[in-house]
Parts: C-alpha cells; sequence; structure tokens
C-alpha cells in the first residue's frame, strides 16, 4: 500500500497527534492525520511545508552536498527547516526551525500567535504590507512595494530598505545560532533580486562573523519544493 506524504504550515504535536503552530488557524487543534487516513485508508505523513522545502533542496537542489542546511520559506508568512545530512531535523516539539515567531521587536506589531515583533511580522509579504498600511495609511500588496521601491517611490523605498535590513538582522541571527553550511531561500519573496546583493550584504553586516562564507542561495524547485519533499516522507 503506497503512503501519502503532505506538507502543511504547521505541524503534529507529538502528545496530542493534532495540529499545532498553523498559521492556516483552522487547522489548529485538528485531528488532520487521523481524518485523512480514515478518508484515504492509508496511511499518511504529516509534515511542517518548511520542512519539507528544506528537504527536498537538501536532497535535490541547491542546498545538494551541504551537510546542514536552513530552508527559509518568505511568503504570505514566514517559516523554516532545518536539514542535517538529509535529513528534516523536526526535535521534540516539532518546531525546528520555526525561526518565523522569534520575537525580535517586543515594540513590533502583534503576531497571530501572541508575541509581537516576531520575524513573520517583519519579513512575511503579510507582514511588510501590514507594517506599510500602519505607517502611511494606504494598502499596497508586496509586489507593488518591491516596484514603488525600484521606481523611486519614497515610501515604498523607505519600507523596502526596512525589509531589506529586518532581513539581515534576522537572518544575520539565526546564522550566528546555526552556523549551517548553507541557507536556501523559497516562497513568493525568494524571487526578489536583491535580496541576494543588498539583503546578503546586511546579512553579514549582523552575523556575528566579520568573514561571512555562508552561501545564501536561490531555491533550485520553486513552488514544487514543498511536493518534491512530503513524497520523500
Amino acid at each position: 500500500m503506497y503512503r501519502v506524504g503532505i506538507g502543511i504550515p504547521g505541524s503534529i504535536n507529538p502528545a496530542t497527534r493534532l495540529v499545532q503552530n498553523a498559521n492556516s488557524t483552522c487547522l489548529i487543534g485538528r485531528p488532520l492525520k487521523h481524518d485523512l487516513e480514515q478518508l484515504l485508508d492509508r496511511p499518511v505523513e504529516i509534515r511542517n511545508d518548511a520542512d519539507c522545502f528544506a528537504l527536498a533542496e537538501c536532497r535535490q537542489g541547491a542546498g545538494q552536498g551541504y551537510a546542514v542546511v536552513f530552508g527559509v520559506i518568505m511568503g504570505t508568512g514566514c517559516g523554516g527547516g532545518l536539514c542535517i545530512n538529509g535529513e528534516a531535523r523536526e526535535g521534540p516539539h516539532r518546531i525546528a526551525g520555526e525561526w518565523g515567531h522569534f520575537s525580535v521587536d517586543p515594540a513590533g506589531l502583534p503576531c497571530y500567535c501572541g508575541n509581537r515583533g516576531c520575524v513573520e511580522t517583519k519579513i512575511s509579504g503579510s507582514g511588510v504590507e501590514r507594517a506599510f498600511a500602519e505607517r502611511y495609511g494606504r494598502r499596497l500588496a508586496m509586489t507593488e512595494i518591491v516596484i514603488g521601491a525600484r521606481q523611486g517611490d519614497g515610501e515604498c523605498r523607505d519600507a523596502f530598505e526596512r525589509f531589506l535590513d529586518d532581513f539581515g538582522r534576522c537572518l544575520g541571527g539565526l546564522i550566528s545560532i546555526i552556523d549551517p553550511d548553507a541557507v536556501v531561500l523559497g516562497g513568493g519573496l525568494s524571487g526578489i533580486d536583491e535580496l541576494y546583493t543588498d539583503g546578503v550584504e546586511r546579512v553579514r553586516r549582523y552575523a556575528f562573523h566579520n568573514g561571512l562564507r555562508t552561501p545564501i542561495l536561490r531555491n533550485t524547485h520553486g513552488d514544487s519544493a514543498g511536493v518534491f519533499g512530503a513524497a520523500w516522507l
């Protein structure tokens, strides 16, 4: 009997077997694995979508050949997955790599998780859009903010510079803690070219090493990476 692998924006609590920490909050507290196994009549393996992304890029993508790979998903939310020697590390609480809910600014905007100023509020698309609306009183999509910044719109440029600086501070701090062999960026925001130039320079500024050599790589598999990673399960 074949098994089904699924990536979700959360994880399964090992004690309760219920979904936890999902930014799709309707899943929280639900027996998703049990329900799907009953409906499909076959075993189901569920992991965090960032774990699936990191696993695919580590085994077959941009992170191939590196022993310790941190995979970053920057899109509507901000997640992360850690792969060591080709295996995704979950941890006893199933939250390894969840850097999106590390509070970096106690005075920052509230996050759905209950804290303020989480990484996700700073460098996710929804976080940047929300901060822009709060500061300037107009609502723009992340793509519009990026385009406006490139075209010289002062408010967009200010927001985009803040985004790049927050990216550098958050990722630089993470690299200082984990010291991975490589970082792979994924999600909708990973296509922003400036992350690999100005963004990398900000990472170097904030990391605890003057000669930072950690490669920060664009993903290979795009939106399919999570699917490939779920299949690897």
